[in-house]
């Protein structure tokens, strides 16, 4: 169903802004509907009651079901009359239809006008209600995509310093120019793109590229806006600012890719369709024959049921039921469906394309190998170097701290101070008198010292996996070494191994090298990697798998995944990922579990058979057995249905539908269930 009734790359803007409108109109006139059903003569008759003779209770009908009519039908007035303008008649043009004939008619019998029975009031009400009920669920089970643009705009501090020749100054980021220079602080960061003049920081630039391992940057080298400096302070010239960032063109892919992924329709929209054509159709056929027949009076009376009753509850209902159910199931197995087309279109991905870091991984290094040289135990070289790493901040230190803490005997007992950090190189510390210092290959260069032969063997190895290599050197005598890796999370195998089973092939996409992504890609059992992949080739990538005809599931947690997010044909956020991820996807995991993708796949299935049997019954129902007891084709036999009594068909069509959409209350969606046992 199509709110605003037009179609198009906006057809489903401003969603929050129409689920508010319908659910203040549905409460509105459900309140309203209340006198009008109450002073119905057939109701009233159902339920064994006598209405007060009174002018008054006459006209509570007529003009409460008009205030009805004018205000709660209001938008599907206004979208009917879009809908044919713009060539694609659907739910909305029926539902006027329908409104507007019932209104009309019950009005001509209200006045006595022709002394036709044609009194709607209490249906029209009630058709209003259910139908604005059904809008409202459906906005507020769509996503949104404008929250991605404000969660890359919120990205940067709102100020920056800057440094002038009274010294640094606090100014808001609005007020940098190109050729400002800036300080960007150690654990800042950078305000925006620009060119290092001073200092050297390892510089965390997973949010932008997707690369796990902070990168070094040295004077003249670039940063980007967005970035993270580490461990060491940088003074940077500008060189962009505000859309001519690197931050601003991921925005914008974000954009485009939201804008290109929105035009799919809705499955009820096509049902409307087709029933607008069969009522419009069965409408003009009913009254010729009755005309024909000489029966002018059961002509009209005929026609008008048809056209009233060619609008069913059930459809109205068969779609929105599906989803508020389907969603509510889902968030309690910590699924959050934004986009109820990305749940319609799991069902058919065949790609599901992880982003590594993150998803796959940890997005934090552990500590995955120890080589001593002859002398040195490994326990104890890690509580060296644990020792020396102890005051530093840096992800790697982090992780050899952690490790220390389990594998190494006590290394509380090592003091450390004159504690040096050694941008870009490592840090140095005095250990018990001794200086010892902890760094990757630049330092080792720097220091001119040789390597044990024992110890690079096995170093070899660790490099041509992409491990990051730390060298522990005490004194001058190169003591052993450490690898670092990315964790590769315990449920990773199982998700993948559960979508292989499912015939689903399963791709990893990462700005890593590609040993890193090699040798994760090997441990996994991916079928294809795409490694040292920028932002804007991760979105080419998505492109590329939909060239070969491929329906991809795009899964990450970072701005650099936003734009592949959003081009996929289903995006599925980590949720403990950045809010820009979030924002651009379909579908956000609640825990960082790559095997919930598969709770979303069951769902997808499960929610499409069942909007498929409500659209079905409710079409089907109202084909073969409503509209045509309401047009007279058994009247010769006797047979012959008033439209009071075609109304209340309608009612039973929609508890069926209703009761059907609660079935999905039982499944399962554990992912643990979903993915097996452990191999």
């Amino acid at each position: 169903m199509d709110a605003g009734g037009g179609g198009g790359h906006d057809r489903h803007a401003g969603h929050g802004a129409h689920a508010e409108m319908f659910r203040r109109r549905f409460w509105d006139c459900l309140i309203l509907s209340v006198p009008v059903v109450g002073s119905s003569h057939m109701v009233a008759e159902l339920l064994g009651y006598r209405l007060p003779d009174s002018p008054g209770v006459s006209w509570i009908l007529p003009v409460l079901g008009t205030v009805i009519f004018v205000y709660g039908g209001m938008p599907f007035l206004t979208g009917g009359w879009t809908e044919p303008r713009s060539r694609r008649p659907g739910m909305m043009l029926l539902i006027a239809m329908a409104i507007t004939v019932a209104f009309v008619a019950s009005w001509i019998t209200t006045l006595g006008i022709g002394g036709f029975d044609l009194d709607f009031w209490w249906e029209l009400a009630l058709l209003i209600v259910i139908m604005l009920l059904g809008h409202w669920l459906e906005m507020r089970a769509l996503g949104s995509a404008s929250g991605a643009l404000d969660a890359l705009a919120a990205m940067l501090p709102d100020t920056a310093e800057k440094i002038t020749d009274d010294g640094i100054a606090e100014v808001p980021l609005t007020q940098l120019s190109r050729g400002d220079l800036v300080l960007v602080r150690a654990g800042a960061r950078v305000f925006a793109d620009g060119t290092v003049t001073d200092g050297r920081a390892e510089v965390d630039e997973s949010m932008i590229t997707g690369e796990s391992k902070t990168v070094s940057r040295d004077i003249g080298e670039t940063v980007v806006a967005g970035t993270v400096a580490t461990d060491s302070a940088l003074r940077v010239r500008i060189t962009a600012i505000g859309e001519d960032t690197a931050l601003a063109g991921i925005q914008r892919m974000v954009a485009d890719a939201q804008a290109s992924s929105s035009r799919a329709q809705a499955l009820a929209d096509k049902a409307a369709a087709f029933l607008f054509y069969f009522a419009a159709g069965t409408g003009v056929l009913t009254f010729a024959i009755w005309a024909l027949l000489g029966n002018l009076d059961e002509a009209v009376v005929r026609t008008v049921t048809v056209l009233v009753i060619a609008c069913p509850h059930a459809l109205g209902l068969a779609i929105p039921l599906v989803i508020a159910i389907s969603t509510e199931r889902a968030a309690k197995a910590g699924v959050l469906v934004k986009d109820r087309l990305a749940l319609e279109h799991m069902r058919t991905v065949d790609v599901v394309l992880f982003d590594k870091t993150g998803t796959l991984t940890q997005g934090r290094h552990q500590l995955t190998g120890v080589t001593a040289t002859a002398g040195t135990s490994e326990e104890n070289l890690l509580a060296l170097a644990a020792a020396v790493e102890a005051d530093s901040e840096h992800p790697l230190a982090r992780a050899i701290v952690a490790a220390a803490e389990t594998r190494a005997p006590e290394p509380e007992q090592l003091t450390a101070g004159d504690f040096r950090s050694l941008p870009g190189r490592g840090v140095r510390a005095r250990v018990d008198g001794t200086e010892v210092t902890v760094g990757g290959p630049a330092m080792l260069a720097d220091s001119g010292l040789p390597v044990p032969d024992d110890v690079t063997t096995v170093t070899r190895g660790w490099i041509q996996r992409g491990a990051s290599v730390l060298h522990i050197v005490q004194g001058d005598r190169v003591l052993g070494a450490v690898a670092l890796e990315d964790a590769i999370r315990d449920e990773s195998r199982r998700a993948i191994d559960a979508l292989h089973d499912r015939g689903v092939k399963v791709a990893m996409i990462t700005g890593d090298a590609r040993q890193v992504a090699d040798a994760v890609a090997a441990d996994l059992g991916i079928d294809e990697v795409f490694a040292e992949v920028l932002p804007e080739h991760k979105d080419a990538k998505v492109t590329e798998l939909h060239n070969r005809g491929h329906k991809v599931a795009m899964v990450g947690d970072g701005v650099n995944d936003a734009p592949a997010l959003a081009r996929a044909d289903v995006g599925v956020a980590i949720g403990a990922g950045t809010d820009v991820a979030i924002e651009s996807a379909g579908v956000v995991l609640a825990a960082n579990d790559p095997r919930a993708v598969l709770s979303i796949i069951e769902l997808s299935h499960a929610s499409y058979r069942k909007m498929w049997q409500n659209l079905l019954w409710a079409t089907a129902y109202n084909n073969i057995i409503a509209v045509p007891l309401a047009a007279g084709v058994l009247a010769f036999a006797g047979i012959a249905i008033s439209p009071a009594v075609a109304a209340v068909l309608m009612s039973v069509s929609t508890i069926v539908v209703a009761l059907n959409a609660q079935l999905l209350r039982n499944l399962d969606l554990d992912p643990a269930r979903l993915a097996g046992p452990r191999p």
